[in-house]
C-alpha cells in the first residue's frame, strides 16, 4: 500500500511551470486553453515527482493496481491523474470505502469499479472555475486596492458574510433598559427567583424588544429606566404577591442528528474550543487509524450496521428503557446536500468505548473521538421527557412605586426532567446561552396562594450588537446559504485569515482590506459574491458530477457569457474604468464637531484614518466597529515624535519617536514621510524599483523635455529598436563630453552610428518630438499617451506577468493623476530620490524597560553611543565592544562573543566585568532566560502547563515542547487558555521545528 500524498498534478502556479517553448501561448497565463474547450494544462507538483517515481517502480512489480482514494470529487480526480501519469499496463480497479476496517476493506475489494469520469469532470470544472475566478479578479484587486490580495469563488463570499456582520455592528445603536428580579418565599419557607414581566398590564421590555437602531420594536411596551426600576424596587420589598396562574406543559427534546462535517466543526468549536482546521486534522488522524468513518460528508444518515452498533451500546450501557422501539432516522436540512457518504461515526460494527481509545491516540484525537461516539450513540436513544411549569405572580405596588404603576406581574419557569434519555450520554452545546434548558425545580404552588417578596434586585442593561461569527457559526451560515462543501470549510477558514480576518478570542474580525475587497466586488461584480448565485454554482457542479450537465457549455456560459449574463471575462475587461480605488477602500466613520468627514482607508502602506488632509496610520487589528470618531481623532492627535535636546558635538536634534518596529531615538531628523492620501504619499507608494515603472517614468521625462542620460538608457531600446551596445556607447561618450541626450541623439550620424541602429535612433527622436507636450496636459494622460505611442504598453499587456506589471502601472497612473502637471510630478520624484540617497540619521531602539514618555536626553545619548568600546584586553591588546543584537545584548572581542544578562549592562559593564564574562565557558544561547509573562492553564493536547513568554520575535506561548507566536489580534493581556491551546495545536500540526545543524 502506497500513498500519492494528496494531489499529484495541478494547473501551473507560475510561468516557469510551463515548458519554455509554450510560455508565449495564449493559454499559458491561465494554464487553461479557453478557446479550445477549456482544456487544462497540468504539471506534476514539484514535491510529488519523487513519489510518482516511487509509485512507478512499485507498479513494475505489481500484477494489479487498486486506486483507493476518497470517494468524492477530489479523490476521484486524484485517481484519474494517477492513471494518466502511471499509464499502467496491468489491470486497474477503483475501490472505495468509508472506514478503514477489515470488513470495509474486504467489501471494497469485492466491489470495485472504474474511475467515474463524471466526478472527474466535476472536479476539473471546479478547479478551472476557481482558476478563472482567482486569476481574473485578483489582478483587479492588485490594481485597485493593493498587492497580495486575492479573490476566490468561496473565500470572497465567506469574507462578505463576515464584513456584513461587522457593518451591522457598526450601524448598531445601543439602548439602555432596566429590569427587576425578585426572590420570593412561600409559606413553607421555599424560595425561588422570578422576573418582572408587566406593569399595569403593559409588558416590560427586554433586550430582544429593541431594534438595531436602539428603538423599541413595538409601542405597547414599557421601557424601564433607572429611576422607575428604583421606585418599583422600593415599592415591592416586603410586599405579598398572589399566584395568578400555574401553567404546566409537557417537555420533550429529541437528540441531535449524527455529525456532518459542518455540525462536527461547529460542535468541536463550541465544546472542545477547536478551530475548524484543528478539528479536521484530529478527525483525519482518527479516520486514517481506523477509528471513525470518512469525515467529509453532508449526510446525517447512518448505515444499518452503524444503527445496530449504536443501539447495542445503548442497550448494554443504559438499558432497554433508553432505546426507542424503532431506529431513529434524520432528515437532512442542508441546502445542496450531496449525501454521498454516511454521517461521521465510530468505525466498525461494534463501537469502541472512548476510554479504550484514549490510550492509543493523542489527547486531541481522543477528545474528538469521544464527542463523535457520544453524538452517534445519543442519536439512537430516547427523548428527554419532563414537564415545564410557568408560574405567574401578581400584586400591587407599595406607595413608593405607585408613580410608576399600581400593579405588577412576575413570571418564573421551571423544568422537571422525568426521563433523561439521550442526556445520559450527550448534551449539545448552543451558541446562545438563553437557548439552554437546564433543569430548574419550582415549589409546588396553587392558584390563589401567596408569596412574600424577600429581595428585589434592579439591574441595568445595554443591548448588544449582533455577535461576530466564530469559525463554527460562520461554517453554519455558509451551510445555510449552500456555499462551500464539507471538504472546503476548514481550508476556507484558513484562507480568509491570511489577509481578511483575524481572531479576537474566538470571534472573526474583518480587516479594512476585507471591507475594501468586499465593497469593490459588491459594487462592480455583485453576482460573483451573491449567495444564491454561488450556491447555484455548487448545484451545477453537482449536476456535472451526476452526469446531468456538461462541463464545457457551463464554463463557456460562466466565462464568455450567456443570454442573462455577460460573463466573467467581459466584466473584468469592461468595468475597470468604473472602479474608484479610493472610494472602495474608504469606510466612513462619522464627522467631527465641525462637520468634517472622518474616514478609515486601506492604502498601499496599510490602514489609516483621515480627516481633511491629515492622516495617521492605525494598527492592522483595530476592529472597525470599535474605531469611533473619537478614537480616530486620537490617532491623528498622537505626536509622532518628541524632541529631547541637541547633541553638543554635532548640533543635531535628538528625537524619540515610534516606528514600525517599535520606539527608537534618532540623532537628527528623518525625512518627513508624506501623508498617505497626499499626492506625494501616493507617489511614494509607487513601486519604483519595478522595470515597467522605471521605463514609464523615463518616457515621462522624455515627453516633458527633461530626459537625462539615465532615463534615456532605460527607454532607447524599449521596445526593441535595434539600437545596439556600440551605438549606446558612442552616445554615452557624446553625453560625457557635455551634449544633452536628445542633442546627441539628433546627430547620431555624426557620431558614426549607421544602419539599423541609426534607424532606431531616428525613430526614437521622432517619437520624442511627437510626445512633446505643454504644461496644461495632466501627467497621467502624458504617461498613458507616451506608453501607447512607444508600444511599451502593448508589450507589457502581451508579456509574461502582465497582470502584476499592469497593476504597478495603474498605481503610477493613479499617483500621477493627483499632480497638476508633469513638471510638478518629476520635481517631487527628484526630491524623494534625493531624500532616499541622503545619509540616514543614526538611530537606536529603546530598551524594553524604557518608554517614549519617560526617556530622557541623557538616556537617548547613551543609547546612541552603542555599540560602545569598553576597553582593550591587556593580555592580547584586542578591543572589547558591547552592543544589542538580534538575540539580545552581547559583548564581542574579535570573533568571540558572549551574551549579557540585561540591556542595562550595555551601559554599565566595565572592562573588568567584560573580562570576567569572557573567562567563563561559552554557552549556547542566552545565559539567563527571560522570565515568563504569565502562567496559563493546562494544554488539553499535551497535558502540560502553558506559559506565555516574551521572545526575540515577540510574545509566544509554549508548553515546553512547542512554541507558538501570538498572531494579529492576539494580545498578551487578553490571551485566554482556549486561544493559547489553539495556537499550540496549530503549531503542532506543522510538526517539530528543524534541528539546527
Amino acid at each position: 500500500v502506497e500513498s500519492s500524498i494528496g494531489h499529484v498534478r495541478d494547473l501551473p502556479q507560475r510561468a516557469s511551470d510551463v515548458p519554455e517553448g509554450q510560455r508565449g501561448a495564449p493559454w499559458a497565463k491561465l494554464g487553461i486553453d479557453i478557446d479550445n474547450g477549456f482544456e487544462p494544462y497540468y504539471v506534476v507538483n514539484s514535491d510529488k515527482k519523487e513519489q510518482i517515481a516511487r509509485l512507478r517502480r512499485h507498479l513494475k512489480e505489481a500484477d494489479e493496481l487498486y486506486l483507493a482514494t476518497d470517494e468524492d470529487r477530489e479523490g476521484e480526480a486524484i485517481a484519474w491523474h494517477l492513471l494518466e501519469l502511471l499509464k499502467p499496463t496491468v489491470p486497474v480497479k477503483r475501490m472505495v470505502f468509508h472506514e478503514i476496517t477489515l470488513t470495509a476493506i474486504t467489501e471494497a475489494l469485492s466491489h470495485t469499479r472504474e474511475v467515474d469520469r463524471n466526478l472527474v469532470d466535476a472536479q476539473e470544472t471546479r478547479r478551472i472555475l476557481d482558476r478563472l475566478y482567482g486569476y481574473e479578479l485578483s489582478p483587479v484587486l492588485w490594481r485597485m486596492i493593493g498587492k497580495g490580495l486575492s479573490a476566490g469563488r468561496v473565500q470572497s463570499v465567506a469574507t462578505r458574510i463576515v464584513v456584513e456582520r461587522e457593518r451591522e455592528r457598526m450601524a448598531f445603536l445601543a439602548a439602555g433598559y432596566w429590569d427587576l428580579t425578585a426572590t420570593v418565599t412561600t409559606a413553607d419557607a421555599g424560595s425561588f427567583t422570578t422576573r418582572l414581566v408587566a406593569v399595569d398590564g403593559t409588558r416590560v421590555a427586554s433586550g430582544r424588544d429593541f431594534g438595531d437602531d436602539g428603538r423599541p420594536t413595538r409601542d405597547d411596551m414599557l421601557v424601564l429606566d433607572e429611576a422607575a426600576a428604583g421606585a418599583l424596587t422600593a415599592g415591592l420589598v416586603g410586599r405579598r404577591l398572589t399566584v395568578a396562574g400555574v401553567e404546566p406543559k409537557p417537555y420533550r427534546r429529541r437528540p441531535a442528528a449524527p455529525f456532518t462535517t459542518s455540525t462536527f466543526q461547529q460542535e468541536a468549536g463550541r465544546k472542545l474550543r477547536m478551530s475548524s482546521s484543528l478539528a479536521m486534522h484530529a478527525a483525519q488522524g482518527l479516520y486514517q487509524k481506523g477509528y471513525i468513518t470518512y469525515m467529509r460528508t453532508d449526510s446525517t444518515t447512518l448505515s444499518d450496521t452503524a444503527v445496530s452498533a449504536a443501539r447495542a451500546v445503548v442497550r448494554e450501557r443504559f438499558g432497554a428503557d433508553h432505546l426507542p422501539d424503532t431506529p431513529r432516522t434524520y432528515a437532512n436540512k442542508v441546502r445542496n446536500a450531496q449525501e454521498a457518504h454516511e454521517a461521521i461515526r465510530p468505525a466498525g460494527d461494534r463501537f469502541r468505548h472512548p476510554d479504550d481509545v484514549a490510550g492509543e491516540v493523542p489527547t486531541s484525537e481522543a477528545r474528538v473521538y469521544e464527542m463523535i461516539w457520544q453524538r452517534t450513540v445519543a442519536s439512537q436513544m430516547t427523548d428527554v421527557v419532563g414537564e415545564t411549569v410557568r408560574v405567574t405572580l401578581a400584586g400591587p405596588v407599595g406607595p413608593e412605586g405607585a408613580g410608576v404603576g399600581g400593579a405588577v406581574t412576575f413570571s418564573a419557569s421551571g423544568t422537571v426532567i422525568s426521563h433523561h434519555g439521550f442526556r445520559r450520554v450527550y448534551r449539545e452545546d448552543v451558541d446562545d446561552p438563553e437557548e439552554g434548558d437546564d433543569e430548574r425545580v419550582l415549589p409546588a404552588l396553587q392558584v390563589g396562594a401567596t408569596v412574600d417578596v424577600a429581595e428585589v434586585l434592579p439591574d441595568g442593561h445595554t443591548t448588544q450588537p449582533p455577535a461576530r461569527f466564530t469559525e463554527a457559526s460562520l461554517v453554519k451560515r455558509m451551510e445555510e446559504f449552500g456555499v462551500g462543501r464539507p471538504s472546503t470549510y476548514a481550508s476556507i477558514m484558513e484562507t480568509i485569515q491570511r489577509n481578511y480576518v483575524f481572531k479576537k478570542g474566538s470571534a472573526l474580525v474583518p480587516t479594512l482590506s476585507a471591507f475594501a475587497v468586499t465593497t469593490l466586488l459588491e459594487l462592480h461584480f455583485p453576482r460573483l459574491v451573491d449567495y444564491d448565485f454561488t450556491a447555484a454554482m455548487e448545484e451545477d457542479l453537482d449536476q456535472i458530477a451526476n452526469g446531468r450537465a456538461e462541463r464545457v457549455p457551463w464554463l463557456e456560459a460562466f466565462y464568455f457569457g450567456s443570454e442573462d449574463d455577460i460573463g466573467l471575462h467581459a466584466k473584468v475587461t469592461t468595468r475597470l474604468g468604473d472602479i474608484d480605488p479610493r472610494g472602495v477602500s474608504t469606510v466612513e466613520l462619522g464627522v467631527t464637531d465641525d462637520g468634517e468627514p472622518v474616514v478609515a482607508r486601506f492604502g498601499k502602506f496599510g490602514p489609516y484614518v483621515q480627516v481633511g488632509e491629515d492622516t495617521a496610520s492605525i494598527p492592522d487589528d483595530v476592529p472597525l466597529d470599535e474605531l469611533s470618531v473619537a478614537r480616530a481623532l486620537g490617532y491623528l492627535d498622537t505626536p509622532t515624535d518628541r524632541e529631547l535636546g541637541t547633541d553638543p558635538e554635532t548640533g543635531l536634534v535628538v528625537i524619540a519617536r515610534s516606528g514600525r518596529f517599535g520606539p527608537y531615538v534618532s540623532l537628527g531628523r528623518l525625512p518627513d514621510r508624506p501623508k498617505p492620501g497626499s499626492p506625494e504619499g501616493r507617489l511614494m507608494s509607487v513601486p519604483r524599483n519595478r522595470r515597467e515603472v522605471k521605463v514609464a517614468l523615463a518616457y515621462l521625462r522624455l515627453a516633458a523635455g527633461r530626459l537625462d542620460w539615465a532615463a534615456a538608457k532605460q527607454v532607447l531600446n524599449v521596445p526593441k529598436r535595434g539600437i545596439g551596445k556600440g551605438a549606446v556607447e558612442r552616445l554615452a561618450v557624446a553625453v560625457e563630453d557635455g551634449a544633452a541626450p536628445l542633442d546627441a541623439l539628433r546627430r547620431a550620424d555624426e557620431l558614426g552610428i549607421t544602419g539599423r541602429p541609426l534607424a532606431g535612433v531616428r525613430a526614437f527622436v521622432e517619437l520624442a518630438d511627437d510626445l512633446a507636450v505643454g504644461s496644461d496636459v495632466a501627467p497621467d494622460e502624458v504617461l498613458r499617451g507616451a506608453l501607447l505611442a512607444s508600444g511599451f504598453l502593448a508589450e507589457v499587456r502581451d508579456g509574461e506577468g502582465s497582470d502584476a506589471r499592469l497593476a504597478n502601472l495603474d498605481v503610477l497612473f493613479e499617483a500621477a493623476g493627483s499632480f497638476a502637471d508633469a513638471d510638478a510630478l518629476l520635481d517631487e520624484l527628484d526630491r524623494q530620490a534625493d531624500a532616499d540617497e541622503a545619509p540616514r540619521p543614526r538611530t537606536a531602539s529603546l530598551f524594553q524597560t524604557m518608554t517614549l514618555e519617560r526617556i530622557t536626553f541623557e538616556d537617548a545619548m547613551q543609547l546612541l553611543s552603542l555599540p560602545r568600546v569598553v576597553g582593550v584586553d591587556p593580555t592580547d591588546g584586542m578591543e572589547i565592544t558591547v552592543q544589542n543584537g538580534r538575540f539580545g545584548p552581547y559583548l564581542r572581542k574579535g570573533s568571540d562573543s558572549r551574551s549579557l544578562e540585561s540591556e542595562e549592562q550595555l551601559l554599565t559593564i566595565t572592562l573588568d566585568g567584560c573580562l570576567a564574562v569572557l573567562a567563563q565557558p561559552k554557552r549556547r544561547g542566552r545565559t539567563v532566560a527571560r522570565p515568563p509573562l504569565r502562567e496559563l492553564g493546562v494544554d488539553p493536547a499535551s497535558g502540560r502547563t502553558m506559559i506565555l513568554k516574551d521572545g526575540n520575535w515577540g510574545p509566544y506561548v509554549t508548553d515546553g515542547e512547542y512554541n507558538a507566536s501570538l498572531k494579529r489580534g492576539d494580545s498578551v493581556e487578553e490571551l485566554t487558555d482556549e486561544r493559547a491551546a489553539e495556537l499550540l495545536a496549530e503549531r503542532r500540526m506543522k510538526g517539530p521545528a528543524r534541528k539546527r545543524r
